[in-house]
């Protein structure tokens, strides 16, 4: 478990901070909102390959099930949207007390999504070709927004920039 834990779960927590990090940096927004616009962009670039590989009743099926897919990010971002406090420091400390607790007791289950996500793709062979493609589609949808997730929801949040000195991280002498 320790092996494990050393070289599979803490860099991708560690990645996955960095991530969060580099968001909150370029964009100023709150660490919350980076997994609802991934899921959509993976599903919007599934939108489109569907269009690519897909036609008649199972295009219309796909584009269906792709709609259900993202319509919970959406749901989340509006919600989040229409909230006019921002990240501050409380949003960090509650950010951060809910990854704590995710990493500490949902570990097991980011790595069964982890190795789940690694197989999936392998075992998910069908005869007909529309099934198949239907299946690498949903394949695709799994292994890039089920690790990511449950990894960015147990990552450690980035400290806010809102002028709170207790989050100052550079040095004033004087």
């Amino acid at each position: 478990m320790h092996w494990i834990n050393h070289y599979i779960d803490q860099p991708l927590l560690d990645g996955a901070a960095s991530s969060l990090r580099a968001w909150h940096m370029r964009t100023g927004l709150s660490p919350e909102r980076l997994e609802p616009l991934w899921n959509i962009a993976v599903t919007g670039a599934l939108f489109f390959a569907a269009g690519q590989f897909l036609s008649g009743a199972a295009l219309l099926l796909c584009y269906g099930g792709l709609v259900m897919l993202a319509l919970p990010s959406a749901w989340m971002l509006s919600k989040s949207g229409r909230s006019t406090d921002g990240y501050n420091a409380t949003a960090y400390r509650k950010l951060r007390t809910r990854a704590f607790m995710k990493r500490e007791t949902e570990w097991a289950v980011r790595l069964a999504i982890l190795f789940t996500a690694i197989c999936l793709p392998f075992v998910s062979r069908s005869d007909d070709p529309t099934a198949a493609y239907f299946m690498i589609g949903a394949s695709l949808w799994f292994v890039l927004t089920g690790p990511a997730r449950s990894y960015l929801a147990a990552a450690e949040p980035p400290m806010p920039r809102d002028g709170d000195p207790s989050f100052k991280t550079d040095l004033q002498f004087g």
